[in-house]
């Protein structure tokens, strides 16, 4: 009975075979690691607000404390977003006729809260709590980035589950004085595991690795 196929097939059919396994092993690496993608966990994307808000121009330009807007970050869970009046301290005298800042002045008037888009937004399984963590020393920018450098606010680390835990883990990487914690351009001295150590002890911090202390 005469050959049907070439010698030439079966260098065909292990490369076929060989092409398949790459392409169904890249399918499941996809889908395994898609949270991880920074276009699938929103980083980097600066969302559309009301008030195209600039941190660039307030906190690095300005100078304004992380804490003049942010009035409960020191003492609550929630580092709070500024009543309309917060913003009204400065812009009913600068900027005070402003088209852009019409929602601003509208909010004010009506004394209707403007509707600000969340750019953290951790499931409703996870409890965050910011005043436990600047008061342990862990910066603004440990989270949030160069937030002065800023012209649109968006998210900077990826909020895994594995991103948190490097720092619960390993605190001392990470901790820095707390006088530095509102400060957004502290750079880590050459030292910071030193450091670090010398001020886990200082401030207490225990490592919290377990299940309930995020999820409750």
């Amino acid at each position: 009975m005469p050959q049907l196929f070439p010698k030439s097939a079966n260098s065909l059919m292990h490369a076929a075979l060989g092409v398949g396994a790459a392409l169904a092993g890249g399918a499941l690496l996809l889908v395994l690691n898609f949270n991880r993608l920074p276009w699938a966990n929103n980083q980097g994307l600066a969302r559309e607000q009301p008030v195209p808000f600039s941190h660039l121009h307030h906190v690095g330009g300005i100078g304004l404390d992380c804490r003049y807007c942010h009035t409960s970050v020191e003492v609550g869970a929630v580092a709070g977003v500024p009543p309309t009046k917060t913003c009204m301290n400065c812009h009913s005298q600068i900027w005070a006729t402003s088209p852009t800042l019409e929602p601003v002045r509208e909010s004010f008037r009506t004394d209707k809260s403007i509707e600000w888009a969340r750019v953290y937004d951790l499931p409703d399984f996870v409890y965050f709590d910011h005043s436990a963590h600047v008061n342990k020393g862990v910066g603004c920018s440990s989270c949030h980035g160069r937030i002065d450098q800023m012209p649109l606010t968006y998210q900077v680390p990826s909020l895994q589950m594995e991103w948190c835990l490097e720092c619960h883990r390993a605190p001392e990487k990470f901790v820095r004085p707390k006088a530095e914690v509102f400060n957004a351009a502290y750079r880590p001295p050459a030292d910071q595991l030193a450091l670090g150590r010398r001020l886990v002890q200082e401030y207490g911090i225990h490592t919290r690795t377990t299940c309930s202390t995020c999820h409750r």
